[in-house]
């Protein structure tokens, strides 16, 4: 996907305006234009239920987090729905009334949208799109001013893959793995002996606290589709540094640990749809672990590794005491998770 996108859809629209300050071919987690985050995100997770969440759920949380990952503050959403012939309305409504749910945590509405329905057994029920607008706010404002203080040549207005420097540590909000395994259990039937379930959630009043409250975030990202190991490959590719983390320090339930083993899987190419990963300045990196682990999604977080210039890519130290290389994931090992 990544370089579908980099290589063929870059090539035909980088370039059209000169007003977005973060462009198409900045390939971060949403777009800037005219100090306005925008963000447009396609869903077609299958099954549409899975164990703790839905297709209305993911949409909702996946648009809110990219949002948020920049250091904005969502406001309004857009909505398009494409609907299947046939498709249950008790079904339906289900999906709205989660949906719903999602807004109230977030804080945040939908406030226009689209629908079309097209025939029996085109899409398994629906697919839908969100796309949602974000605004500065003080939070990110008192972040930046934290990251000046111990690193007066940051020239950054926004959070972004590309401000990882050399020494930044790299906090993990919590265990891996749980949203892949969870859509997986729910297309193959798959019975793991224990409550797996998708840790799906909007973070965005989360973020906005440990911005606020703490500073020093230099970069955010969810690991969705390729997971950890996509998302920390992205952020050395778009930094120029290198990424060492530490086996013993990324949290990885014991059942899904099981469970990857037993499908031949790793857990950090599995998708995720409730986590972020924080890159901090060092002299921050401490007082924002003991934040996050103040919170209920964040009781699990662990600083995980460090960006480094010994080496490019992504490594992992291993409990047996060598090195092995993280490398981005060659395709997707869970199919339609989000």
């Amino acid at each position: 996907m990544h370089k579908l996108v980099k290589n063929y859809v870059v090539k035909y629209f980088a370039g059209l305006t000169n007003e977005a300050e973060i462009p198409l071919e900045a390939m971060d987690d949403a777009a800037v234009v005219g100090d306005i985050v925008l963000k447009s995100d396609s869903h077609a997770v299958k099954p549409i239920f899975f164990p703790g969440g839905d297709i209305g759920r993911i949409a909702i949380s996946g648009t809110v987090n990219d949002i948020s990952c920049l250091g904005a503050e969502p406001y309004a959403l857009a909505c398009g729905l494409i609907l299947e012939e046939g498709w249950l309305l008790s079904d339906f409504e289900k999906v709205l009334a989660s949906m719903r749910q999602a807004c109230i945590e977030a804080g945040v509405g939908i406030v226009t949208g689209d629908t079309k329905v097209v025939e029996k057994g085109a899409l398994g029920g629906c697919v839908m799109n969100l796309s949602g607008i974000g605004r500065r706010t003080a939070a990110l404002e008192q972040n930046l001013r934290g990251i000046k203080q111990h690193r007066p040549e940051f020239a950054a207005r926004w959070i972004l893959d590309s401000n990882l420097a050399t020494g930044d540590k790299i906090i993990l909000l919590g265990t891996v793995g749980d949203h892949g395994l969870a859509v997986l259990s729910a297309q193959k039937g798959l019975h793991f002996g224990s409550g797996i379930k998708s840790d799906v959630k909007p973070l965005n009043r989360l973020i906005q606290r440990m911005l606020g409250e703490v500073g020093g975030v230099v970069a955010m990202k969810d690991p969705t589709r390729g997971g950890l190991a996509d998302a920390l490959n992205e952020w050395s590719e778009k930094s120029h540094v290198g990424i060492l983390v530490h086996e013993n320090k990324i949290p990885i339930r014991e059942d899904v640990r099981a469970a990857s083993e037993m499908l031949g899987l790793d857990p950090l190419d599995v998708g995720n749809e409730g986590k972020i990963i924080v890159g901090a300045v060092p002299a921050k990196a401490e007082q924002i672990l003991k934040f996050l682990k103040q919170t209920d999604e964040g009781k699990d977080a662990e600083i995980i590794g460090e960006a480094t210039n010994e080496f490019k890519g992504v490594a992992m130290q291993t409990v047996v005491g060598g090195k092995r290389i993280i490398a981005r994931p060659i395709g997707d090992p869970v199919p339609r998770i989000c």
